[in-house]
């Protein structure tokens, strides 16, 4: 045991959080307290991500603004930018002691000791499948009214863009016993609403013991059973994995929400086949109108990168007018980042930055003009079904909560309770959040 500090950042991805909460977890069982400042931690861990270029430089340059300070620190280096650098980062950056790989953090604490007790550097990038899951220990603390819980990890995809099936391997996915019982978990510590989590989330596939097979589907029919889960989301999906079971469940479950972040990246044919996505516009376009089939009032939201190697002006108007047929309302868009050892890292691109700039300025504005008219539509209405997740505690008045479409909700109430379902009147709204009180 040790009477040490330490203090953890987490970088890109909602599934690195979730990892974070894991190593947090260990770390307090091996008898380490939890500071809140990097500055007067023992031991700095930093869990990241190097899904775009600048996310993994940050990491070097929050490491030297912290070792500047005082270098007299234990420095783990965790996550997608550990495995994909590997013991290249020991050249880079001398301060850092510890490298692990994002399928490895419960040997964290092992590491720790090693570096402490024999003065060395340490690392471990292994793919070992599925084993730190068996490490997660049953935790006491309470939790926020929404948690998330990976299910599934890996890709097989293979984008050409996407250094993912590099960094956290191929896909796996969990016992259904085993997300059960860590849900069942939550609840007992205060969570209403579960966010199922994976690198294709919806390619979860598990058979256990008496060789049942369950997919994502009957993953969440079997977490709906639960009387305290109120919400159930899950979120990255492929569109090849929407297969038809799963659509229909979002018209059947009552406790799905009728939000689905399903990421297209290019509204061209022609640049989906150089990304290497294995569909066309037209079979995305069947996938959506099944889903409003279903459920006639879901919504959806996506992934852009604009400027991928060869995309042309028309390309990226047939992206205009794919975001035009759908409606998306909310998305993710970024300029195209090249990641060494990716495919599309070795494609001619012969277009100047700043042209991507305005094409990523006329996406942005084109996809927050529909998220302010969606927001816009439900003003002097009651919205119905807003989730209460906090109170402000600067103006205890003023509460945060989410709709069923994952859109902010800011409530000026009294007496309202943390994981609370209740109506709202909403009086104004921007592109963002909305904002109201208690509907009578």
């Amino acid at each position: 045991m040790t009477n040490k500090s330490f203090f953890i950042k987490s970088y890109g991805c909602q599934m690195n959080e979730y990892d974070s909460e894991k190593i947090t977890s260990l770390l307090l069982k091996d008898g380490y307290s939890n500071s809140d400042d990097i500055n007067k931690a023992d031991l700095i861990v930093f869990n990241t991500c190097n899904i775009r270029e600048k996310a993994a430089q940050k990491v070097y340059s929050d490491i030297g603004r912290v070792t500047k300070k005082n270098n007299n620190k234990t420095i783990a280096l965790v996550g997608c930018v550990a495995q994909a650098e590997n013991d290249e980062i020991f050249k880079k950056n001398k301060d850092v002691d510890i490298v692990l790989g994002p399928q490895s953090y419960h040997l964290l604490p092992k590491m720790i000791d090693a570096h402490n007790e024999y003065q060395k550097k340490q690392i471990n990038t292994d793919f070992i499948i599925n084993e730190k899951f068996d490490f997660i220990h049953e935790e006491k603390s309470p939790k926020g009214v929404s948690s998330y819980i990976t299910i599934q990890e890996g890709c097989d995809k293979f984008c050409a863009f996407c250094v993912v099936p590099f960094t956290r391997g191929p896909e796996y996915s969990r016992s259904v016993i085993n997300i059960v019982e860590e849900t069942k978990s939550l609840i007992d510590r205060g969570t209403r609403e579960i966010i199922l989590l994976g690198q294709n989330v919806n390619a979860y596939s598990y058979s256990d013991e008496e060789n049942m097979t369950y997919s994502i589907s009957k993953l969440i029919d079997e977490i709906s059973k639960l009387d305290n889960v109120k919400r159930i989301r899950y979120t990255t999906s492929h569109p090849n994995n929407m297969d038809q079971e799963l659509m229909r469940l979002h018209g059947s479950n009552e406790k799905l929400m009728p939000f689905l972040h399903l990421p297209v990246q290019s509204g061209s044919d022609e640049i989906l086949k150089n990304m290497n996505r294995k569909y066309s516009i037209d079979e995305y376009k069947k996938i959506i109108d099944g889903l409003k089939t279903y459920c006639p009032n879901i919504e959806i939201s996506s992934d852009f990168i604009i400027g991928f190697p060869g995309e042309t002006k028309k390309d990226f108007q047939e992206t205009l007018a794919l975001i035009d047929y759908v409606q998306f309302k909310q998305s993710y868009s970024f300029i195209y980042s090249e990641r060494p050892g990716t495919k599309a890292a070795n494609l001619e691109d012969n277009t100047l930055l700043e042209e991507k700039k305005e094409r990523l300025e006329i996406l942005q504005q084109k996809l927050q003009k529909i998220q302010l008219e969606f927001n816009t539509s439900f003003c002097n209405t009651n919205l119905t079904n807003v989730l209460i997740e906090n109170q402000s505690q600067s103006n205890p008045e003023y509460y945060f909560g989410r709709s069923t479409f994952l859109q902010p909700v800011y409530v000026k109430a009294k007496n309202l309770t943390v994981g609370d379902i209740v109506p709202i009147g909403i009086e104004t709204c921007n592109h963002k959040s909305l904002y109201g009180t208690i509907a009578h």
